[in-house]
């Protein structure tokens, strides 16, 4: 028993194993409601903050407003969240809050099971995504939900169900803008027509979506309010205060506090981020191939996260799994081994328990937790425009890696 156990271990079978990769998933993320629930004063702040979203709709009262002495920070998403919410903030806040969690964890589950690659990939992406899933769960984010959106409508565009794809990248868009850098998912459609009205159908349900609990007029000054306070946040993500590390986990921020600590050009940065993603457009030829769109989508998941202020460390959850996924479809070689150890580490393990608390704020105060991410970012576009996601076997490449 002992010499099957460390054969499973050392032959790195467990990497693709199913019950493994279940346990750790929902496993690691349980711990943390546990650890919720028994210090609720702090850690349920981000969820009261999320609660009191649907109950200020229903009062019509600002949003986004400074509310102290129902919680601290403030709401920053689109309205429509507020009818999300709903049913978990109508329940006493220690079952909302942990049904919240599992259903974070559940949502991005099932999104990487819809992944059109085989389930032994799945199960390594969960695996190794399983201790950044614990990440964001004991910040009781939303940010997992936003990776689902993203993938599902990669995953549903590629069915051909165009219908229930844009469901999930419109309502990532309306309630956090980063899905909507999953528009460009549209190339890879068949029915682009169909793309563009359900598009069009789904912005006009989700946005008006909020009106079951609030009239009309509301809604609209709530979109204006919401426009406002993104507007507020980005101004305040970029300033370097003692007690503002925890924001702007970015390439712009590894710039500010690297490089240039007045650095204020991040239209300069974003832009040349723009016309490189659209380089990926040059190889149209490859549109409807899977490794090409995989490759893509990797892309997409590290894009929204790098290239924002207000990217945090649990905001990681949407791009990690991208990292996951790249390094899974590779063909095994040292180099592709090494640089996904260098991602786990300081990506994923440098801002937790596991390292050192130096470490971990070093890591904090210097945005490393970007760097790797922008490291691949640039290595997946190098690989599109040179081809070599052609050399990706997905039929064989687990053989070959075992």
């Amino acid at each position: 028993m002992k010499s099957g156990f460390k054969k499973f271990i050392l032959t790195g079978e467990f990497l693709f194993n199913k019950q493994v990769a279940i346990f750790l998933w929902f496993g690691l993320s349980i711990t943390t409601i546990i650890q919720n629930l028994l210090d609720t004063e702090h850690r349920l702040n981000i969820y009261k903050i999320f609660k009191y979203s649907f109950i200020h709709t229903q009062q019509q009262t600002n949003l986004y407003s400074l509310y102290p002495k129902e919680y601290a920070d403030v709401f920053l998403y689109g309205p429509t969240f507020s009818v999300l919410i709903a049913p978990f903030a109508l329940l006493p806040d220690w079952l909302g809050a942990a049904l919240w969690v599992l259903f974070n964890v559940s949502i991005l589950y099932i999104a990487i099971r819809k992944l059109p690659i085989k389930e032994a990939y799945q199960n390594a992406i969960l695996i190794l995504c399983s201790h950044e899933m614990m990440n964001a769960s004991s910040w009781l984010q939303f940010n997992a939900v936003i990776a689902a959106c993203i993938i599902l409508g990669f995953a549903y565009i590629q069915k051909g169900k165009e219908h229930i794809a844009l469901l999930f990248i419109v309502f990532a868009t309306i309630t956090k803008i980063y899905g909507v850098v999953a528009f460009s998912f549209f190339f890879f459609s068949n029915r682009k027509m169909k793309f563009i009205l359900w598009t069009f159908i789904w912005t006009c349900i989700l946005f008006m979506l909020p009106i079951i609990i609030a009239p009309f007029s509301f809604l609209l000054q709530t979109y204006q309010d919401w426009i406002a306070a993104l507007l507020h946040k980005t101004q305040k993500n970029v300033r370097l205060d003692i007690d503002n590390f925890f924001q702007d986990i970015s390439v712009m921020g590894l710039i500010r506090r690297n490089i240039n600590r007045a650095f204020d050009k991040d239209i300069i940065v974003l832009a040349t981020a723009a016309i490189l993603f659209c380089t990926k457009f040059t190889r149209y030829q490859y549109f409807k191939d899977l490794r090409y769109q995989l490759y893509f989508l990797c892309s997409v998941l590290l894009f929204v996260v790098i290239f924002s202020t207000g990217a945090e460390s649990p905001t990681y959850i949407i791009a990690f799994p991208a990292c996951c996924l790249w390094f899974v479809v590779q063909p095994p070689s040292k180099m592709a081994n090494t640089f996904f150890v260098f991602c786990l580490i300081v990506t994923s393990f440098s801002y937790s328990d596991l390292l050192t608390k130096y470490s971990r704020e070093f890591s904090m105060q210097h945005s490393l937790k970007a760097l790797p991410c922008l490291a691949l970012w640039l290595a997946i576009i190098y690989q599109i425009f040179t081809k070599q996601f052609l050399k990706i076997d997905l039929d064989n490449g687990l053989k070959a890696r075992n």
